[in-house]
């Protein structure tokens, strides 16, 4: 019995070790290859990844049975993914732009405001409204970003303005999502709405790509002649892109929302820490000061939450 436990535990701890891996080797990637490599097309980089999640999304159901296949039952059904869709792919390209210009760090501390957002959107879309307490849990959290925009010594206006863009799409899709697909007839779990999404988000950045981004698959195979890597860096990036939604989900499912909630709150610090070793930008006591506010908010808004419910 014992001897299960154990197992148990360090499957889990190998989970959360993968999980953490691969959102951090994502993110660290795609900052990698579109700001020092200078591979300047974030929106063909994202359509790499939503490429590989849909192949990989479709080997992981369809042949390996990883989890039921849960099939499309209408059109009306059809229609809420494809808007999902075009919501996830606003706040990927968007993050990814924003990469370009702006350090892993700041970067994590903006992303770090999702509950400011999610809190205005569920207020605006389904007039749902929290206990008082949560409302002022988020004022650290805005108050903390404030304060690190003002002490960035790599701040960059439009870095910034995208990055706060993706951070608002990424609450918008998960609002959206509780809305469009809360009738058990069409509830999906994260792994079969990923598969149908991810698709549709291909087919909605292909026409962005060719009219945005002239001749990049041209330009990406001039560079790979000179170096090959930067095709080995991007068939890895996008498969890595699909481990993050897979360690996800399997993190979700073998470990309770609180554990969630804390080793998801400690991931954005320690993205952070890595990002500032590895690339070795310039920060600030302000700017990290700042960022600690709004972890801090965070963690009291996911009390304040909790302590309501």
């Amino acid at each position: 019995m014992s001897a299960m436990k154990s197992s148990g535990r360090f499957f889990t701890i190998g989970l959360v070790a993968s999980w953490y891996s691969s959102n951090i080797g994502v993110l660290l990637l795609n900052k990698y290859l579109l700001s020092n490599y200078g591979f300047k097309y974030p929106i063909f980089l994202t359509m790499c990844h939503m490429t590989a999640c849909s192949l990989l999304s479709y080997i992981a159901i369809v042949w390996m049975k990883m989890v039921p296949m849960q099939t499309i039952r209408s059109r009306i059904q059809f229609m809420k993914i494809s808007a999902l869709s075009m919501i996830f792919c606003a706040s990927v390209v968007s993050g990814n732009v924003s990469l370009r210009f702006l350090p892993v760090s700041f970067n994590q501390a903006i992303g770090a405001t999702t509950p400011f957002f999610t809190a205005v959107f569920a207020y605006l879309m389904t007039l749902k409204r929290e206990a008082w307490l949560t409302y002022v849990t988020l004022i650290p959290v805005v108050t903390g970003v404030i304060i690190a925009s003002g002490g960035e010594p790599s701040f960059h206006l439009f870095g910034f303005i995208m990055c706060v863009g993706a951070t608002a799409a990424r609450a918008l899709k998960s609002v959206v999502q509780g809305i469009l697909l809360s009738s058990e007839g069409e509830k999906l779990n994260s792994m079969n709405l990923l598969m149908y999404m991810a698709p549709i988000a291909v087919v909605l950045l292909l026409p962005a790509t060719l009219f945005m981004e002239e001749n990049v698959v041209g330009i990406t195979l001039a560079l790979a002649r000179d170096d090959i890597r930067i095709v080995w860096l991007l068939l890895f990036n996008s498969a890595l892109a699909y481990f993050v939604n897979l360690t996800n989900f399997l993190v979700t499912k073998h470990t309770s929302a609180l554990t969630l909630q804390v080793l998801g709150n400690a991931k954005g610090a320690v993205a952070v820490v890595v990002s500032i070793l590895i690339f070795r930008n310039p920060v600030s006591v302000t700017g990290m000061l700042g960022y600690t506010l709004t972890v801090i908010g965070v963690i009291l808004y996911s009390e304040a939450r909790k302590r309501t419910k």
